[in-house]
């Protein structure tokens, strides 16, 4: 598979180059060497993260960061804002950590009203409220940053999730006075699956400090203090930092702004194709998420009966493309295509073109 094929919402396709980094001597991750290479990847993350802050650096997949976030946040009732798969997920991950935990919920494609979320902080006494800022299953962009100031606002802090956020959509983890902020390294970034990343503010460490149900693995008062040693609490997983450490270099070429930049004029595309396609084929597609609250990372399209999305899939997937089906509840009535990491306009371009024709195979007649 060359690259340009792999559209799915992750994990995104991985340049050959940064693949090749992998193969990186072994190191002793208590040594100078270790430090230095890790040094540099804190100063890389902490630019995509914007922040001063230390960026942790986990070997896991992002859920590990999203538990991590939970058992470090103040003691209390949790409140979680739900409108899709995955923040669905943080609300179960809370419960499993044995946290009374209430779910705002909204339908699927849409987002949160910004005084319903107030009134439920005036209503009930929270410790910590969960939100995703960018919901891969339904392709919706959350304010993560008016999230947070209700919370705050209330006495809670605000986790996020933003695992199809981070270096594919704005996020200013200083500017915006976010408390923590937790991603992925196989989405926007671009990474091979295995790693997670987070950034916590001073307050937010300084109360987790206090707490003495934080675990272990998961501790991240102790990734703090490694970080700041340049280290890693546990074995790290060596061969996937070479491979980041080159990613990082290339996302700094770039700037992250004109990478910010770069994803929203796909999804711009993607958000023109559907209506274009729509018109030359008459198949009545839509996009899921409403306007000003799409994400530039991934787009959920609307399918109308008879219309499946596994013969969308598997129609793109022989002319070569891979794209996503629908996810969960969404399963059949969307599907779904990751124009985030390294891919082009003129990449997308091609999948897209791929995704016009098996619409005009499979439409009913």
């Amino acid at each position: 598979m060359t690259f340009g094929t792999f559209f799915l919402p992750g994990p995104t396709e991985v340049r050959a180059e940064v693949l090749s980094a992998m193969t990186g001597p072994m190191l002793p991750h208590r040594g100078a060497a270790f430090e230095t290479l890790f040094g540099r990847i804190m100063d890389g993350l902490g630019q995509v993260f914007r922040t001063t802050r230390p960026v942790y650096v986990s070997t896991s997949s992002a859920t590990g960061l999203m538990e991590a976030g939970i058992r470090c946040a103040p003691p209390g009732r949790v409140l979680a804002l739900v409108n899709g798969a995955f923040s669905e997920r943080y609300a179960q991950i809370a419960r499993a950590c044995a946290r009374e935990t209430d779910v705002l919920a909204v339908p699927l494609g849409a987002t949160f009203d910004l005084d319903t979320v107030r009134a439920q902080l005036a209503h009930t006494r929270y410790a910590a409220v969960t939100v995703v800022h960018s919901e891969t299953s339904t392709g919706v962009l959350t304010d993560v940053r008016a999230i947070t100031a209700l919370a705050r606002a209330a006495g809670a802090v605000c986790l996020i999730d933003s695992v199809t956020g981070i270096a594919g959509v704005p996020l200013e983890f200083d500017a915006w006075e976010l408390d923590y902020v937790l991603t992925g390294s196989q989405k926007a970034l671009a990474l091979p699956p295995g790693l997670a990343f987070a950034a916590a503010s001073d307050a937010f460490m300084r109360s987790a400090a206090a707490s003495s149900d934080r675990g272990l693995y998961f501790d991240l008062v102790e990734f703090d203090a490694f970080a700041r040693k340049r280290q890693t609490p546990n074995t790290p997983a060596l061969s996937l930092l070479y491979a980041l450490d080159a990613q990082l270099a290339a996302i700094m070429h770039e700037g992250i702004e004109a990478r910010w930049a770069r994803h929203a004029a796909m999804a711009a595309a993607t958000h023109r194709w559907v209506a274009d396609t729509s018109d030359a084929t008459g198949v009545a597609l839509g996009v899921l998420a409403p306007v000003g609250a799409r994400a530039t990372t991934v787009t959920a399209i609307t399918l109308p009966e008879p219309l499946a999305s596994d013969a969308i899939v598997k129609g793109v997937a022989a002319h070569g493309f891979v794209i996503g089906s629908g996810y969960g509840a969404l399963k059949a009535r969307t599907f779904r295509i990751g124009h985030m990491g390294d891919h082009t306009i003129d990449g997308l371009s091609h999948c897209l073109a791929a995704c016009r024709e098996v619409i005009r195979e499979v439409r009913p007649a």
